[in-house]
């Protein structure tokens, strides 16, 4: 797959595969085409050349809310909620494009299985929530369109380290429990790789290394280049 920025070439030719059921990292440094991959998949950039295949099924040309009703939802970089609704409101959001919304009461309950401080929340207002607790509202919006694929991009952005640990406990916890796969891009790359199952290097929007993700924590390239080795 290529993505192009007008004269910028973002993405040059990169094949990932996801399997069902899997949690997959993808790490790389600034600007090295994490983001803009998890935009593609999305539908929210469209690829100068390539294919998103998704359950044998062409998307690419999708629009991003028919990707959603496919079953693909991402919680983007910097969490971007609702400040001025409530936590109740959010999460309602993320399931607008359900037509089983007489559900949706027992999946808030399945929401707060895995993040139980946002029950204490529901009618705080998204900005006054904490940054660890905005991320797990940010996650938890995505999980109300009931997702096959979920894409996390930067889940431990901003956030003190002990919700991130948490908040990287829940989401292997969602994988084991549901089978949700998980796509996951994060600059923490221990933590991410440590978490996963398999694991992709992007650089400057090319693939270099990829493999089993205990096995990459190994590689002496990742150790130096992401891991502080």
């Amino acid at each position: 797959m290529y993505v192009n920025y007008g004269a910028i070439k973002a993405i040059r030719g990169i094949n990932i595969q996801v399997k069902e059921g899997s949690i997959v990292t993808l790490i790389g440094a600034n600007g090295a085409g994490k983001t803009t991959t998890l935009r593609t998949i999305s539908g929210l950039i469209k690829p100068a050349s390539g294919k998103v295949i998704y359950c044998n099924e062409d998307i690419t040309n999708l629009s991003a809310d028919k990707i959603v009703q496919r079953g693909i939802s991402q919680s983007p970089e910097g969490r971007l909620i609702f400040s001025n609704l409530t936590v109740l409101e959010n999460l309602e959001m993320g399931a607008y494009t359900r037509k089983d919304k007489y559900k949706l009461k027992d999946d808030l309950e399945f929401i707060f299985h895995f993040f139980p401080r946002l029950k204490e929340r529901l009618k705080q207002y998204g900005g006054t929530l904490s940054g660890g607790e905005q991320q797990m509202l940010a996650i938890s919006r995505a999980l109300m369109s009931k997702p096959k694929l979920l894409l996390l991009d930067e889940p431990s952005l901003g956030i003190a380290p002990l919700l991130v640990k948490t908040i990287f406990e829940q989401i292997v916890k969602l994988n084991r429990e549901t089978g949700i796969t998980v796509l996951i891009v994060e600059q923490n790359a221990y933590l991410a790789l440590q978490n996963s199952n398999y694991g992709y290097v992007l650089e400057t929007g090319e693939l270099i290394i990829e493999g089993d993700a205990k096995e990459l924590i190994q590689n002496e390239e990742v150790k130096k280049a992401y891991l502080g080795g």
